[in-house]
Protein backbone atom coordinates (compact mmCIF):
# COMPACT_ATOMS: atom_id res chain seq x y z
CA UNK A 1 0.00 0.00 0.00
CA UNK A 2 2.83 2.40 0.84
CA UNK A 3 4.49 1.71 -2.51
CA UNK A 4 1.20 2.31 -4.33
CA UNK A 5 0.74 5.61 -2.48
CA UNK A 6 4.22 6.75 -3.50
CA UNK A 7 3.50 5.79 -7.13
CA UNK A 8 0.21 7.71 -7.06
CA UNK A 9 1.93 10.80 -5.67
CA UNK A 10 4.80 10.53 -8.15
CA UNK A 11 2.41 10.14 -11.10
CA UNK A 12 0.31 13.10 -9.99
CA UNK A 13 3.39 15.25 -9.43
CA UNK A 14 4.83 14.45 -12.86
CA UNK A 15 1.54 15.17 -14.65
CA UNK A 16 1.12 18.47 -12.81
CA UNK A 17 4.71 19.49 -13.65
CA UNK A 18 4.19 18.46 -17.28
CA UNK A 19 1.15 20.71 -17.68
CA UNK A 20 2.91 23.58 -15.92
CA UNK A 21 5.92 23.33 -18.25
CA UNK A 22 3.74 23.05 -21.34
CA UNK A 23 2.07 26.35 -20.40
CA UNK A 24 5.32 28.14 -21.34
CA UNK A 25 6.62 25.75 -24.03
CA UNK A 26 7.17 26.54 -27.69
CA UNK A 27 6.36 23.86 -30.24
CA UNK A 28 9.92 22.38 -30.26
CA UNK A 29 9.95 22.43 -26.47
CA UNK A 30 6.56 20.72 -26.46
CA UNK A 31 8.02 17.97 -28.66
CA UNK A 32 10.78 17.53 -26.09
CA UNK A 33 8.18 17.26 -23.32
CA UNK A 34 6.47 14.60 -25.41
CA UNK A 35 9.66 12.59 -25.82
CA UNK A 36 10.40 12.79 -22.10
CA UNK A 37 6.84 11.72 -21.25
CA UNK A 38 7.10 8.67 -23.52
CA UNK A 39 10.32 7.73 -21.69
CA UNK A 40 8.67 8.23 -18.30
CA UNK A 41 5.69 6.15 -19.41
CA UNK A 42 8.00 3.39 -20.62
CA UNK A 43 9.85 3.43 -17.30
CA UNK A 44 6.54 3.26 -15.42
CA UNK A 45 5.42 0.30 -17.54
CA UNK A 46 8.63 -1.58 -16.75
CA UNK A 47 7.78 -1.46 -13.04
CA UNK A 48 4.28 -2.94 -13.21
CA UNK A 49 2.98 -6.47 -13.95
CA UNK A 50 2.53 -7.46 -17.59
CA UNK A 51 -1.26 -7.49 -17.28
CA UNK A 52 -1.31 -3.88 -16.09
CA UNK A 53 1.03 -2.93 -18.94
CA UNK A 54 -1.50 -4.36 -21.37
CA UNK A 55 -4.28 -2.34 -19.72
CA UNK A 56 -2.25 0.90 -19.83
CA UNK A 57 -1.36 0.38 -23.50
CA UNK A 58 -5.04 -0.24 -24.24
CA UNK A 59 -5.92 3.03 -22.52
CA UNK A 60 -3.34 4.87 -24.63
CA UNK A 61 -4.79 3.40 -27.83
CA UNK A 62 -8.44 4.19 -27.06
CA UNK A 63 -7.65 7.58 -25.52
CA UNK A 64 -5.61 8.64 -28.56
CA UNK A 65 -8.51 7.71 -30.82
CA UNK A 66 -10.78 9.76 -28.57
CA UNK A 67 -8.38 12.72 -28.62
CA UNK A 68 -8.17 12.76 -32.41
CA UNK A 69 -11.96 12.54 -32.69
CA UNK A 70 -12.86 14.95 -29.90
CA UNK A 71 -10.19 17.60 -30.45
CA UNK A 72 -8.89 17.52 -34.01
CA UNK A 73 -12.05 16.36 -35.81
CA UNK A 74 -15.02 17.50 -33.73
CA UNK A 75 -13.42 20.47 -31.97
CA UNK A 76 -15.06 19.87 -28.58
CA UNK A 77 -11.85 21.08 -26.96
CA UNK A 78 -8.67 22.69 -28.26
CA UNK A 79 -5.08 22.52 -27.04
CA UNK A 80 -3.02 25.67 -26.59
CA UNK A 81 -1.10 25.29 -29.88
CA UNK A 82 -4.14 23.92 -31.75
CA UNK A 83 -2.51 20.52 -32.16
CA UNK A 84 -2.45 17.18 -30.37
CA UNK A 85 0.66 17.45 -28.18
CA UNK A 86 3.05 14.52 -28.38
CA UNK A 87 2.86 14.08 -24.60
CA UNK A 88 -0.90 13.50 -24.55
CA UNK A 89 -1.02 9.76 -25.51
CA UNK A 90 1.57 8.60 -22.93
CA UNK A 91 0.07 10.98 -20.37
CA UNK A 92 -3.20 9.07 -20.67
CA UNK A 93 -1.30 5.92 -19.78
CA UNK A 94 0.26 7.67 -16.78
CA UNK A 95 -3.18 8.88 -15.68
CA UNK A 96 -4.42 5.29 -15.73
CA UNK A 97 -1.41 3.99 -13.80
CA UNK A 98 -1.75 6.83 -11.28
CA UNK A 99 -5.46 6.17 -10.76
CA UNK A 100 -4.75 2.44 -10.43
CA UNK A 101 -2.07 3.15 -7.82
CA UNK A 102 -4.48 5.40 -5.92
CA UNK A 103 -7.04 2.59 -5.88
CA UNK A 104 -4.39 0.15 -4.60
CA UNK A 105 -3.25 2.59 -1.92
CA UNK A 106 -6.84 2.88 -0.68
CA UNK A 107 -7.83 -0.77 -1.19
CA UNK A 108 -8.95 -1.00 2.44
CA UNK A 109 -11.23 1.97 1.86
CA UNK A 110 -12.75 1.13 -1.53
CA UNK A 111 -16.28 2.01 -0.44
CA UNK A 112 -15.17 5.45 0.79
CA UNK A 113 -13.18 6.05 -2.42
CA UNK A 114 -16.14 5.17 -4.64
CA UNK A 115 -18.57 7.25 -2.55
CA UNK A 116 -16.19 10.23 -2.66
CA UNK A 117 -15.87 9.99 -6.46
CA UNK A 118 -19.65 9.68 -6.89
CA UNK A 119 -20.28 12.62 -4.55
CA UNK A 120 -17.77 14.86 -6.35
CA UNK A 121 -19.18 13.98 -9.77
CA UNK A 122 -22.80 14.47 -8.70
CA UNK A 123 -22.11 17.78 -6.96
CA UNK A 124 -20.06 19.07 -9.89
CA UNK A 125 -22.79 18.11 -12.36
CA UNK A 126 -25.46 19.82 -10.25
CA UNK A 127 -23.38 22.99 -9.87
CA UNK A 128 -22.83 23.05 -13.63
CA UNK A 129 -26.58 23.22 -14.13
CA UNK A 130 -27.19 25.84 -11.44
CA UNK A 131 -24.37 27.99 -10.02
CA UNK A 132 -21.24 27.77 -12.19
CA UNK A 133 -20.58 30.70 -14.57
CA UNK A 134 -20.82 28.44 -17.64
CA UNK A 135 -23.91 26.28 -17.97
CA UNK A 136 -22.75 22.70 -18.29
CA UNK A 137 -25.50 20.54 -19.78
CA UNK A 138 -23.14 18.31 -21.77
CA UNK A 139 -21.09 17.53 -18.69
CA UNK A 140 -24.19 16.72 -16.65
CA UNK A 141 -25.25 14.21 -19.31
CA UNK A 142 -22.02 12.30 -18.75
CA UNK A 143 -22.35 12.13 -14.96
CA UNK A 144 -25.03 9.37 -14.85
CA UNK A 145 -22.80 7.16 -17.03
CA UNK A 146 -19.93 7.64 -14.61
CA UNK A 147 -22.20 6.87 -11.66
CA UNK A 148 -23.33 3.68 -13.41
CA UNK A 149 -19.71 2.58 -13.80
CA UNK A 150 -19.06 3.34 -10.13
CA UNK A 151 -22.16 1.45 -9.02
CA UNK A 152 -22.13 -1.61 -11.26
CA UNK A 153 -18.57 -1.84 -12.59
CA UNK A 154 -16.38 -4.76 -11.53
CA UNK A 155 -13.39 -2.37 -11.42
CA UNK A 156 -15.14 0.50 -9.70
CA UNK A 157 -12.18 1.25 -7.40
CA UNK A 158 -10.02 1.84 -10.49
CA UNK A 159 -12.74 3.98 -12.09
CA UNK A 160 -13.04 6.05 -8.91
CA UNK A 161 -9.27 6.54 -8.66
CA UNK A 162 -8.98 7.52 -12.32
CA UNK A 163 -11.94 9.91 -12.00
CA UNK A 164 -10.34 11.77 -9.08
CA UNK A 165 -7.01 12.07 -10.94
CA UNK A 166 -8.73 13.19 -14.15
CA UNK A 167 -10.97 15.70 -12.39
CA UNK A 168 -7.96 17.31 -10.71
CA UNK A 169 -5.98 17.46 -13.95
CA UNK A 170 -8.91 18.85 -15.93
CA UNK A 171 -9.43 21.69 -13.46
CA UNK A 172 -5.68 22.35 -13.32
CA UNK A 173 -5.09 22.08 -17.08
CA UNK A 174 -7.95 24.36 -18.07
CA UNK A 175 -6.93 26.88 -15.41
CA UNK A 176 -3.43 26.98 -16.93
CA UNK A 177 -4.85 27.28 -20.43
CA UNK A 178 -3.20 24.05 -21.63
CA UNK A 179 -6.53 23.29 -23.31
CA UNK A 180 -10.01 24.78 -23.28
CA UNK A 181 -13.45 23.39 -23.96
CA UNK A 182 -15.89 24.89 -26.47
CA UNK A 183 -18.82 26.73 -24.92
CA UNK A 184 -21.17 24.34 -26.72
CA UNK A 185 -20.77 21.00 -28.48
CA UNK A 186 -20.07 21.82 -32.16
CA UNK A 187 -22.99 20.93 -34.37
CA UNK A 188 -25.27 20.19 -31.42
CA UNK A 189 -25.33 23.47 -29.54
CA UNK A 190 -25.47 21.77 -26.13
CA UNK A 191 -23.84 24.04 -23.50
CA UNK A 192 -20.55 22.68 -22.19
CA UNK A 193 -18.40 23.53 -19.19
CA UNK A 194 -14.70 24.31 -19.09
CA UNK A 195 -14.07 21.58 -18.08
CA UNK A 196 -17.37 19.69 -18.26
CA UNK A 197 -18.36 17.84 -15.10
CA UNK A 198 -18.89 14.53 -16.89
CA UNK A 199 -15.62 14.55 -18.82
CA UNK A 200 -14.21 11.84 -16.59
CA UNK A 201 -16.90 9.44 -17.81
CA UNK A 202 -15.08 9.49 -21.16
CA UNK A 203 -11.80 8.59 -19.48
CA UNK A 204 -13.52 5.80 -17.55
CA UNK A 205 -14.92 4.54 -20.85
CA UNK A 206 -11.34 4.33 -22.15
CA UNK A 207 -10.52 2.25 -19.07
CA UNK A 208 -13.52 -0.02 -19.60
CA UNK A 209 -12.53 -0.70 -23.20
CA UNK A 210 -8.88 -1.19 -22.28
CA UNK A 211 -9.77 -3.71 -19.58
CA UNK A 212 -11.86 -5.61 -22.15
CA UNK A 213 -9.09 -5.82 -24.75
CA UNK A 214 -6.22 -6.24 -22.27
CA UNK A 215 -6.32 -10.07 -22.48
CA UNK A 216 -5.66 -9.80 -26.23
CA UNK A 217 -2.60 -7.64 -25.60
CA UNK A 218 -1.54 -9.56 -22.50
CA UNK A 219 -0.60 -12.76 -24.35
CA UNK A 220 1.97 -11.24 -26.74
CA UNK A 221 3.38 -9.00 -23.99
CA UNK A 222 3.81 -11.93 -21.63
CA UNK A 223 5.53 -14.00 -24.34
CA UNK A 224 7.86 -11.09 -25.13
CA UNK A 225 8.61 -10.56 -21.45
CA UNK A 226 9.39 -14.24 -20.91
CA UNK A 227 11.56 -14.34 -24.04
CA UNK A 228 13.54 -11.31 -22.87
CA UNK A 229 13.94 -12.85 -19.43
CA UNK A 230 15.20 -16.06 -20.97
CA UNK A 231 17.71 -14.20 -23.14
CA UNK A 232 18.88 -12.15 -20.15
CA UNK A 233 19.27 -15.27 -17.99
CA UNK A 234 21.19 -17.07 -20.74
CA UNK A 235 23.54 -14.12 -21.23
CA UNK A 236 24.15 -13.88 -17.48
CA UNK A 237 25.10 -17.53 -17.40
CA UNK A 238 27.39 -17.34 -20.43
CA UNK A 239 31.14 -17.49 -19.75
Amino acid sequence: MARAAVQALAGSAYLALLLALDHFASYPEQLLLGAVTWIVFGAALSRVPVQRRAQALGVVAFATLGEVTGSLVWGVYTYRLHNLPLFVPPAHGLVYLTGFSLALALERHVRALVIAAAAVASTWGLLGLTLLPRRDVAGAIGVPLLLLFLWRGRNRAIYAGVFLVVASLELYGTALGTWHWARALPGLGIPDGNPPSGVASGYVWFDVMALLVAPTIYGPLRSLSERNRHVYTASEGAP
